[in-house]
């Protein structure tokens, strides 16, 4: 079903999904959202896939028209977006009407913003991925990023029952400055590095150039020395990898990263922290300490359990307002409450004398109450 139409299509706006995996042996890059973490809390809050395919937005966002009523999520940077001219919060699921204008203003923290719909973006999976390849025009919409004219469909007409303003938990969210620690791992040519090079890479402050995009962050800061060459036989990289070039500068290898690389590579940032160094501007600051793979399990079961927890209440939400009596108002559904202010349950039993106790239900819908008969005490000729 078509629901969003591109008025513009912003910087780059592209479908992004976790990625294209089982492919990198003939040459396919895995691409897939630049911060995979904020893409999963926001499926999250629609009762999505954790990998439903979404739109990544990358820092001066899109202007998009809604064809229908929907429910969208919002997670990642926050590019202060507007719904009709009025600001709208990030790390949040929250009702569209039909005809609706999403627009941003432009980044307040980070760079990569996430738009979660209704069962994910509805293109055609290519090589079990719906992401987005731009440089060998592969997946997405068409390959390449949103323009002007394109419409969006998505894979679930509505949210469901799922919360109409379910908001990512403040401990899930990342506080981000234009300072960043990256903790990373030691790499598999660590021993093609000097003491000192090792040091110097570690005790410096890096910042972000302008010559990052998806396929890797180029720092600018001190070099690092190599005990001989730069080069290596290329073999496999993952996303993350710090490769150190032949000027001693790192770049961090990112989603659209080639599937080989013949340089040498110091250590490779901890998945926990990928979607952070995902969201740095050019400029931004970065410095690098060294974990053991012991402590970036440690940290990734934490962060998961914290994930399931917040997956766990969203699913319960969903289920209690499941079992509640909902209205249709202009093709969506609210909530309806009895006198006691408690949400209904279809099969709810009436407690008490039905003339004076429940006799009639109320439903607000935008901030306005109506009162109508409830449904247990209407007979069959009444519509």
């Amino acid at each position: 079903m078509e629901t969003i139409e591109v008025v513009a299509g912003g910087l780059f706006t592209s479908v992004q999904d976790l990625g294209r995996y089982g492919y990198q042996r003939y040459g396919v890059p895995v691409s897939g959202a630049m911060d995979p973490y904020s893409l999963r809390l926001a499926n999250i809050l629609l009762g999505n896939p954790e990998g439903a395919a979404a739109l990544e937005i990358t820092l001066v966002g899109p202007k998009l028209k809604f064809l229908a009523n929907t429910t969208i999520a919002l997670g990642g940077a926050d590019l202060a977006p507007r719904l009709n001219g009025l600001p709208v919060p990030p790390w949040q699921a929250f009702r569209v009407a039909k005809g609706s204008l999403l627009t941003f203003d432009g980044p307040r923290s980070g760079v990569k913003s996430y738009l979660a719909v209704p069962g994910g973006i509805d293109v055609p999976v290519v090589m079990g991925s719906r992401s987005t390849y731009s440089q060998g025009s592969l997946g997405g919409h068409e390959g390449r990023s949103l323009q002007p004219g394109d419409r969006i469909s998505v894979l679930r007409k509505d949210a469901g029952s799922y919360p109409n303003s379910a908001t990512i938990p403040r401990s899930l969210v990342p506080g981000r400055e234009h300072d960043f620690q990256i903790r990373v791992v030691m790499g598999p040519q660590a021993d093609a590095f000097t003491p000192e090079g090792i040091a110097v890479f570690f005790s410096s402050t890096y910042t972000v150039s302008q010559q990052s995009n998806r396929i890797g962050y180029r720092l600018q800061g001190p070099a690092v020395d190599h005990l001989k060459s730069a080069d290596i036989i290329s073999d496999g990289v993952a996303f993350g990898a710090v490769q150190i070039t032949g000027d001693g500068l790192p770049v961090v290898l990112m989603a659209d990263r080639g599937t080989t690389g013949g340089y040498t590579k110091i250590g490779a940032v901890i998945s926990v922290d990928i979607g952070e160094l995902a969201q740095t501007l050019p400029g931004d600051h970065i410095t690098f300490q060294a974990v053991s793979m012991e402590e970036a399990h440690r940290l990734l079961s934490e962060r998961e359990e914290a994930v399931e927890k917040f997956k766990g209440h969203v699913t319960q939400t969903a289920a209690t307002k499941n079992s509640g009596l909902r209205i249709l108002v202009n093709g969506q559904a609210f909530e309806v409450q009895g006198e006691d202010h408690t949400n209904i349950a279809q099969k709810e039993p009436l407690a008490g004398d039905v003339h004076t106790y429940r006799r009639t239900i109320t439903a607000t819908v935008n901030d306005r109450s109506y009162t109508l008969p409830h449904p247990n005490l209407l007979t069959p000729s009444i519509p």
